[in-house]
């Protein structure tokens, strides 16, 4: 069974690579078939990583997240399929460009850590486990997905600003549908974390006692939390498009990755358990 899921994990690392290969080999070769190759890629990646996952939950008997090799392999499988709905409602080609090296450095990292299965800690047998990881992760991923549409947003302003769209950055996608896609990540993605920080709060009563304890990882989740809060607000109310929430959303994507992982590795709490 470890070997099967080890196999599986690394054909989904594969595709990732080919997805990623393929979407840069658009901007220099356009056409359909290296457009739809790149998320075909990730699809398919994400239904070796779906079966490795599943694998794992049984060998487990629970939702396969309590360490740091589980962590990064399941985010990197709802980052997969954040991508998958995103593409959907706004096919743009770039954007696998960008989740693909995100995927493969999730996927990798989950891959040279320890695999063996570790005893699940007592506090984390609760009903809330599933429901407060899968809310959290999916938010965050695609608010994730969101960060790569500002990153491209960014990158095509400058080149408008500077007269240089030649070649193949004049494959990049308009501005306006960048920012578009911003915002429509940014609509799945928050109430998604927004509920997963609820769920988590509601679980911390009953396992501490308190509904906030301010551990460093709640700490950088409120802060995660306020800085997309502020975006929305900003978006809804003010007005605020283009470079402003380029910027913001690039902010609240490392405010993502320190919750994630550097809380975990350089903060010691009552998340601890996993390191």
């Amino acid at each position: 069974m470890e070997l099967i899921y080890s196999l599986l994990l690394v054909g989904a690392l594969l595709l990732y690579v080919i997805s990623m290969i393929t979407g840069f080999v658009y901007l220099f070769r356009p056409g359909q078939k290296a457009l739809h190759g790149g998320s075909d890629a990730i699809r398919f990646g994400a239904v070796l990583h779906a079966a490795a996952f599943l694998i794992r939950c049984f060998e487990t008997g629970t939702l396969a997240v309590t360490n740091l090799h589980e962590s990064l392999s399941f985010f990197a499988l709802l980052l997969a399929l954040a991508f998958i709905v995103v593409n959907r409602k706004n096919s743009i080609a770039m954007l696998g460009a960008f989740t693909a090296p995100l995927l493969i450095i999730f996927t990798l990292w989950a891959l040279v850590l320890n695999h063996a299965v570790t005893p699940q800690p007592p506090i984390l047998k609760s009903f809330w486990l599933p429901v407060h990881v899968l809310l959290s992760f999916a938010g965050n991923a695609f608010l994730v997905l969101g960060c790569g549409a500002a990153v491209i947003y960014l990158i095509q302003e400058h080149l408008i600003k500077k007269k240089r769209l030649k070649g193949i950055f004049r494959r990049l996608p308009a501005l306006q549908k960048l920012d578009e896609l911003n915002y429509f990540c940014l609509r799945l993605g928050f109430p998604l974390l927004t509920l997963g920080i609820i769920s988590g709060s509601v679980w911390a009563s009953y396992a501490w006692g308190s509904h906030w304890n301010w551990d460093p990882k709640e700490t950088w989740s409120l802060i995660t939390w306020l800085l997309f809060a502020a975006l929305l607000h900003g978006r809804m109310n003010s007005g605020w498009r283009g470079r402003r929430a380029a910027l913001l959303t690039i902010i609240g994507f490392a405010a993502i990755m320190f919750t994630f992982l550097g809380v975990n590795l350089f903060l010691s709490g009552l998340h601890g358990y996993l390191h």
